[in-house]
């Protein structure tokens, strides 16, 4: 596995080789013999906090070396670093406040008809989980992101195939986390990598992996949730893979404030050269003079927007070529065409325009994500125009909608309308903003309708942890049978509904 500069598309340095068959099994056991060791949820809270220490300690070599394998920019990727280490943090405070838990107890009534027996319920960890990590965050979705962090609170070994555009962070960050572990007394196996597709596969379909997590492209994702599928004993696959993120701008909103919201979806849309997951994708502007104003906007900042290199040669290849194909299609116009910069590395952003009335069945692909800075401007002629467009959207993480002041204060009017519409669309509905970033707080909820995930779960926030667990229930158990977590008395002084009133 070589370490790649996106910039030039010279080797940095062979880090580690492709992981063996062998490797794949070895990690995955030895991550299971390590399960036990994470019983203990104030060890693993500790673990959580010693490994947000650790990378924070470890940031001046890890953060430049990200930088070197994908293009980010360092200052982007301190932030990263920083969301990484907050989210590690805030999950230990989910661990030791042990609500994830949901811990349930109905004691036994004789006197109910049928009588009802003394049922005890609460949530378990399910065992190794596979992490496939993203390509676009090299640390907040990749080896300490998101998915290993809550598969780690919920008590989960963990074992993540690392993403090829960057195996040294790779490396780097899985250091930082298993020295975390001997800090704390656990197995250093309690986090593994692995590299290499073949070991990608090979480690879905081990039958001691208990679940996955997945962030990447439909096609990669795809396959890997019909492997965990197709298993003798299928396992969960929660999936991110591909969204639109459609932004809807009423009239009213053009109206009132065109160009700022031409500046906002240019920014936005360019933010991170377009290679965050909730990139805007497809805009709905209505035609007239504010919205032919709005796209102006868009179309003069696109072009004073300096080129910047994507992750690696074969995303450049795809977006440009993806690009190419939409403005082939009939009736399509380049607004601003992408392109190469000068150096044949860097990419140029593009923008895309079609009228609403002229989306036919071979515009298909206008409705599918294209992985870069590009989006699909499609202009509509009345609320009609704008709802056969969505009607006919699949699932995404985001959906958005500009609206006019007067328009936000009405309780039952055309937005409260269209909010409604949007919701069975997206996992986030936003008013007057831009998707690109992802708040990490116990109310966020990141994923959405297929192909956006697939699942109904969040890859972000507190309830991440409930994807790595499954709930047990002990019935007419005997109170020193009970885990501590069940018996009368609260030991462990844990939020629980007891005979249905919370204590």
């Amino acid at each position: 596995m070589w370490s790649v500069d996106p910039r030039t598309g010279k080797r940095r340095e062979q880090v580690t080789d492709e992981t063996t068959h062998e490797g794949v099994d070895s990690a995955v056991r030895a991550a299971h013999e390590a399960l036990p060791a994470l019983a203990d949820r104030a060890v693993r809270a500790a673990f959580l906090r010693a490994a947000a220490d650790e990378l924070t300690a470890r940031g001046p070599e890890i953060v430049p070396t990200a930088d070197a394998e994908s293009a980010l920019g360092e200052p982007r990727l301190n932030g990263e670093l920083a969301r990484t280490t907050g989210q590690l943090a805030a999950f230990a405070d989910e661990v030791d406040e042990g609500a994830f838990l949901d811990v349930v107890i109905d004691h036994a009534d004789p006197s109910a008809t049928p009588p009802r027996p003394d049922l005890r319920r609460w949530k378990m960890p399910l065992g190794v989980v596979a992490v496939y990590a993203a390509s676009n965050f090299p640390l907040a979705f990749s080896v300490p992101g998101g998915d290993t962090a809550s598969a780690l609170a919920a008590g989960c070994p963990v074992v993540v195939k690392a993403h090829p555009d960057h195996p040294a962070t790779s490396e780097l960050c899985a250091a930082a986390l298993r020295a975390a572990a001997a800090r704390c007394g656990l197995p250093e196996d309690v986090v593994r990598v692995v590299h290499g597709f073949d070991a990608g596969v090979a480690l879905v379909r081990h039958p001691l992996v208990a679940a996955a997590g997945f962030t990447g492209s439909v096609r990669g994702g795809r396959a890997l949730y019909d492997a965990a599928a197709a298993r003798p004993r299928p396992i969960p696959f929660h999936g991110e893979l591909g969204s639109l993120n459609p932004v809807v701008l009423t009239p009213a909103a053009v109206t009132e404030r065109a160009e700022r919201i031409g500046e906002g979806l240019a920014g936005s849309m360019t933010l991170g050269t377009g290679q965050f997951c909730v990139k805007p994708g497809l805009v709905l502007v209505p035609e007239g003079e504010a919205g032919d104003r709005t796209l102006e906007t868009v179309a003069e900042r696109l072009r004073a927007t300096a080129p910047g290199p994507l992750l690696d040669e074969r995303m450049g290849t795809a977006f440009l070529d993806g690009f190419a194909a939409r403005a082939a299609l009939p009736g399509v116009a380049a607004a601003v065409t992408a392109g190469r910069a000068e150096d044949g590395r860097a990419v140029r952003p593009g923008l895309l325009t079609v009228d609403a009335g002229a989306l036919g069945e071979e515009h298909e692909l206008l409705l599918e994500e294209c992985f870069g800075p590009v989006t699909v401007a499609v202009r509509y002629a009345g609320e009609q125009e704008a709802a056969a467009v969505l009607a006919r959207l699949s699932g995404s993480l985001t959906a958005t909608v500009h609206l006019g002041e007067a328009e936000a204060r009405e309780e039952d009017g055309y937005a409260a309308a269209l909010l409604a519409r949007l919701a069975p669309l997206a996992g986030r509905l936003l008013v007057d903003g831009w998707p690109t970033g992802v708040a990490v707080a116990p109310a966020q909820h990141h994923g959405g309708p297929y192909p956006a995930t697939t699942s109904t779960s969040t890859s972000v926030g507190a309830t991440a942890v409930e994807r790595w667990l499954r709930p047990v229930v002990h019935q007419d158990t005997p109170e020193p049978l009970l885990p501590p977590e069940l018996r009368d008395g609260n030991p462990l002084g844990l939020p629980r509904r007891v005979d249905g009133r919370r204590g």
